[in-house]
């Protein structure tokens, strides 16, 4: 049944009426009782709500005039623009044992990950099962958590959150537009999707169309070559193919016509809207969660990658004010977004597409500005940040960008705090901290690492156990006023922060150091591209670089800033941002995106020698196991003292020490058991 209705005593009732702001109603399509009622602390039981949420908004109201393309959508009777999103809902069966607060994760390409990383969980497009809430962490701390769908073209699988938006229209004509599609096999292919990733692409208007063009490049920033009309061909609309092949290791890049662009701005819309429907209520109007909304005071966004990168896009259009200008988020957490934002609110847009050294080149993702506070790009005389429409509306909210090594090398990240011209720091605001996890990837690495498209092992540096301190540090900033710990991030004026040429990296026999990061260029994408969101420049014109500097390291190849976990202060090895291809994907001597590397040190000085490895070995650091966790334990405990790690995750990380030891002991420097 696609909906039910729920009585109102239950605090959860259905109605279709339409209500004085964007949420118009919530179906509930299921409800139930998490873990068969099983209690959670003093939150309690916790119920599943799954279900869509619909809205309408008014395109003549301020707020919704800076969505791409408002103007060209279709309205109702009412002259209001319709959408709807899909809704996912853990909270507390009695809303007055919660929190208080309600965290939203920005859905990263449909997927729900809060769970995976806050409570240690297996993850689930639908956590109904023990394992996919871990040790419940953030039920045990009365969390109300929230996914709704942002993005309209997620792969069409059971379970992914997805915005159901309108098209836009020229009055009865369809709009047309360029589209780029980019792609770099890791293996021979004769057949490409148009789409990012397993997206859904926009169509080729015409299969046959003499202006399409498919290019090929070796490099970046290296010439293209036109690929003869003759020697490929679209199929079905979504997808290129070549009879040839499509070679691993180059960029292939195919630029068409497309129509019908969908209303991408949408997503952010409905995001605010339901944070502030949360938050502030309807009145006397019961509609589904209206009851819980007036146990709702705070509103937490998180997004990892993709989904940071769109809290700080959101950030920067001024989403953050709602309807009537009142602040939405008063917490955003925007995990390993590096120094980019997003296709999120432009016509043709493809939210999927991000951006880095060798993957989804030039896109609009590193663009300035990067910076929270003012600054003025030298070279175009434009002066903007991230924060200016929040700052003059009065709702910025607290901030924490947290990001791994990789974001300084694949994503920009050093240039949220650097002047422009990367010769200086500049420092964020008061209501934002920056926070490196030093020798951390993207994402860890699984444990014990297994290499698969890379020379070196990946990187299993579990940082992501300090975001659970964080996010209880935020909690206290925003509830309490409690200033949480400072800024961790590498200064220039402190020598933390470097040119890649003046990288202090030991040379360890085997290891290449990459000779190419993440650039970010002043990119043309058209004349109307900054003032509506329109792209008429494919590929775009590129511009100059800003510099993007990486991490300094110590004598081991180990970061010296940041918030340094204690396998960086009691280390086994190198750990590092970043990794590069094997041979044979092609490019070998580029970076594999989102990966880092974990280089052991040798066991013995014997082996050292052998090897000619310039950093001490095991036995050279540590007189045996016990002394080596009596080391970790005591940076753990550091770390929990100044508020980068929970107490109560001393223990674990001691025990991941020693399974690291131990794996280790019969595994040799070359990561092969």
């Amino acid at each position: 049944m696609l909906s039910r209705l729920i009585r109102p005593a239950l605090g959860l009732a259905l109605t279709c009426l339409t209500l004085p702001a964007a949420v118009v109603r919530i179906e509930v399509a299921e409800r139930s009782d998490v873990l068969n009622g099983r209690s959670f602390g003093a939150a309690g039981p916790y119920e599943r709500i799954v279900g869509k949420a619909y809205f309408a908004v008014d395109p003549k109201v301020p707020a919704n005039q800076i969505i791409c393309d408002i103007d060209k959508a279709p309205r109702n009777e009412n002259g209001l623009v319709e959408f709807s999103a899909d809704i996912y809902v853990l909270k507390p069966r009695d809303p007055a044992r919660g929190n208080g607060a309600v965290i939203y994760e920005v859905s990263n390409r449909g997927n729900k990950g809060m769970l995976a990383t806050f409570n240690r969980a297996a993850g689930s497009h639908d956590p109904q099962s023990p394992e996919h809430f871990g040790d419940g962490f953030l039920m045990e701390r009365g969390y109300t958590t929230l996914w709704l769908g942002w993005q309209f073209d997620v792969p069409r699988e059971q379970g992914r959150m997805r915005l159901y938006a309108p098209i836009a229209r020229d009055g009865e004509r369809p709009i047309t537009g360029l589209v780029r599609s980019e792609f770099i096999p890791d293996r021979q292919e004769y057949s490409h999707s148009l789409a990012d990733r397993s997206h859904i692409p926009y169509r080729v208007i015409d299969p046959n169309d003499p202006a399409m063009v498919l290019t090929v490049r070796e490099l970046r920033d290296g010439p293209r070559r036109v690929v003869p009309r003759e020697h490929w061909r679209i199929v079905e609309g979504t997808h290129v193919a070549m009879e040839a092949g499509f070679e691993p290791g180059r960029i292939y890049e195919v630029i068409y016509r497309a129509q019908d662009p969908a209303l991408v701005g949408l997503g952010p819309a409905a995001v605010r809207d339901i944070i502030s429907f949360l938050k502030y209520g309807h009145g006397p109007v019961i509609t589904v969660l209206a009851d819980h909304s007036r146990y709702i005071k705070r509103a937490y966004g998180w997004g990892v990658s993709q989904s940071g990168r769109f809290l700080r896009t959101f950030l920067y259009y001024g989403f953050n004010a709602d309807e009537k200008n009142r602040k939405v988020f008063d917490g955003v957490m925007a995990h390993v977004a590096g120094g980019g934002r997003g296709s999120f609110n432009n016509r043709f847009a493809q939210p999927s597409r991000d951006g880095h050294p060798f993957f989804n080149l030039f896109y609009p993702t590193d663009i300035f500005p990067f910076s929270d506070l003012p600054q003025t790009d030298p070279e175009t005389g434009l002066t903007d940040s991230l924060l200016a429409r929040a700052e003059k509306a009065g709702v910025s909210p607290k901030i924490f960008y947290t990001n791994s090594s990789y974001e300084y090398w694949g994503r920009a990240a050093s240039l949220i705090h650097t002047s422009v011209d990367g010769k200086q720091d500049f420092s964020p605001p008061a209501n934002t901290r920056i926070y490196l996890f030093a020798g951390g990837q993207h994402g860890p690495a699984a444990f014990p690492p297994k290499r698969s498209s890379t020379r070196n092992l990946p990187n299993p540096n579990p940082y992501t156990w300090s975001l659970r301190a964080l996010l209880t540090a935020m909690d206290r900033w925003v509830a309490e006023g409690k200033e949480p710990p400072p800024s961790q991030y590498p200064l220039l004026s402190s020598g933390q922060l470097t040119a890649v040429d003046y990288l202090r990296f030991p040379r360890i026999p085997g290891i290449d150091i990459p000779a190419r990061i993440q650039n970010a260029y002043r990119a043309d994408y058209g004349p109307e591209f900054r003032s509506k969101g329109i792209v008429s420049m494919e590929p775009p014109l590129v511009g100059k670089t800003f510099p993007t500097l990486v991490p300094q390291v110590d004598g081991d190849g180990n970061e010296t800033s940041g918030i340094r976990l204690p396998g960086i202060q009691a280390p086994l090895g190198t750990f590092t941002g970043w990794n590069l291809r094997v041979p044979e994907i092609g490019a070998g001597d580029e970076l594999y995106s989102m990966v880092g590397s974990f280089i052991p040190f040798a066991r013995t000085k014997a082996e050292r020698t052998k090897s000619k490895d310039p950093r001490p070995s095991v036995e050279e650091r540590y007189k045996g196991k016990e002394e080596y966790l009596k080391k970790v334990e005591s940076a753990a405990r550091a770390l929990a003292v100044s508020g980068y790690l929970l107490e109560s995750d001393v223990a674990p990380l001691v025990a991941r020490g020693g399974a690291e030891w131990d794996w280790l002991q019969v595994t040799p420097a070359s990561g092969q058991p």
